[in-house]
């Protein structure tokens, strides 16, 4: 079974323990992706999200053909529990859009299944997207510590996750691609 492993933020540059051929490639499903997560070391970081542009993400491909032991490689890697680490199968049949798309994706490179990190949207503990002026604010009254790891976070997002909000954190922060 050939499984691919989508990504869009960290797991580019820092894939870690992750069972990948590290070799990410560029042409991955079109996915609703935005800056809109606040995780537990301050970051905003990127999620699906229903309401944002869907951009071409990033794929690589497994070192595993087992399923269970892709899934459990992401999870582990993601510090995360199995609720938030979701698969799509090639044969699987689904009524969810975001699967529907993946589904596609699969299909036409002849890949077997994809996994994902699918984390919700949250900010100040609320299970939603901040607005632009919130995450410019927030990440403005940040503790130095914290706002360089928000930073990076930025700045090392792949340049092809061009999100509305990236945009406005250049135009306002400075928080330009550095590879």
């Amino acid at each position: 079974m050939k499984i691919a492993c989508i990504g869009w933020g960290s797991l580019i540059w820092r894939p870690d323990t992750l069972l990948i051929h590290r070799e990410w490639f560029s042409d991955g499903p079109f996915l609703p992706i935005e800056f809109g997560r606040q995780s537990k070391d301050g970051r905003l970081t990127l999620v699906i999200t229903n309401d944002a542009k869907p951009l071409r993400t990033l794929w690589a491909l497994m070192a595993t053909s087992d399923l269970a032991k892709a899934k459990k490689s992401l999870e582990l890697r993601e510090s995360t529990i199995p609720a938030n680490i979701s698969s799509i199968t090639a044969t699987e049949d689904t009524s969810d859009e975001i699967k529907i798309s993946i589904k596609k994706w699969l299909l036409s490179l002849d890949i077997d299944a994809a996994i994902w990190t699918n984390l919700p949207p949250k900010f100040k503990e609320e299970k939603r997207v901040p607005t632009i002026q919130e995450a410019i604010t927030y990440f403005r009254e940040m503790d130095i510590n914290s706002r360089k790891i928000a930073e990076e976070y930025v700045r090392k997002t792949p340049r092809q996750i061009d999100t509305e909000y990236r945009r406005e954190f250049e135009k306002h922060l400075g928080w330009t691609y550095e590879q």
